[in-house]
């Protein structure tokens, strides 16, 4: 397995697949869609952005 879909990591974070594209877009990370496959490490980008604005 690569990693997960952005679909997979929303429900995982507990946010809306659109806030968490646009996350993807502010992190220059070439997700479309809410089926993209995002690789681990930038699930972890990801989820790191997430952990500091909170």
């Amino acid at each position: 397995m690569k990693g997960l879909r952005v679909l997979e990591l929303s429900e995982a974070l507990n946010v809306n697949s659109a806030d968490l594209l646009a996350v993807c877009a502010i992190l220059k990370i070439k997700a479309t869609s809410r089926l993209s496959m995002l690789s681990f490490d930038e699930c972890k980008m990801i989820t790191d952005y997430y952990e500091d604005k909170i």
